[in-house]
């Protein structure tokens, strides 16, 4: 079906823009279901024709809201693995925990469950994510490198990003048998490749018993 024509700069118009904030707030408040034109419309106080202006369908919308929070994640990401060159497995475990709580990636999870459409955009924005993060790890182990002797770069990669979801999935379902063993021993072995640096603490001058009793 042929979508209407659109006025150039409709991708980058604010109104666009407060339409998707509005998204995202229906979402976490309400879940995915409740996006409709009319109550999308309703929420940011304009008409459903201008809302339909700007995405010609529900899928339109969706895959707008997903593009923009993955490239808001992603300039997160990067930043972290920028600033932290030292301990990238560290950095990705971090962002990767946030992330997998996160109740708007647990909306789109669950949204590409029942939309195909839906369902391959997120996979091309995961396969994305994992390159960026593999590169990050590369570069500091080289690339045939296996920390710990253990798993490849790739399924390290994996288990870090994939863990943290598994386990939020069944937390989800009110399963939390062993979680914290496995996050604590993961943990551990993250230790063991990226000891964890201590903080420098400054030594406390102390005050002589006479200047104390003078004070």
């Amino acid at each position: 079906m042929a979508t209407s024509a659109r006025r150039v700069g409709a991708q980058t118009s604010k109104t666009r823009d407060v339409l998707l904030d509005h998204v995202e707030k229906l979402m976490l408040e309400e879940g995915y279901a409740s996006v409709t034109y009319r109550a999308l419309a309703a929420a940011a106080g304009v008409t459903p024709s201008l809302v339909q202006y700007y995405f010609p369908t529900l899928d339109d919308i969706f895959l707008a809201a997903i593009r923009r929070y993955s490239e808001r994640n992603l300039t997160l990401l990067t930043s972290a693995l920028e600033s932290r060159g030292d301990d990238p497995l560290r950095a990705l475990w971090e962002f990767s925990r946030g992330e997998a709580t996160g109740a708007l990636m647990t909306e789109f999870m669950a949204l590409g469950n029942h939309r195909k459409s839906i369902q391959a955009e997120i996979a091309a924005v995961t396969e994305s994510v994992r390159k960026v993060e593999l590169a990050a790890l590369v570069a500091k182990f080289g690339k045939n490198a296996r920390p710990g002797g253990h798993f490849s770069l790739p399924a390290l990669q994996l288990l870090i990003s994939g863990l943290p979801k598994f386990l939020n999935l069944e937390e989800g379902i009110g399963v939390k048998t062993a979680h914290k063993e496995v996050t604590a021993a993961f943990e551990q072995y993250l230790d063991q490749i990226e000891p964890p640096t201590k903080p420098t603490r400054k030594p406390t001058q102390r005050r002589s018993r006479k200047a104390a009793d003078a004070g």
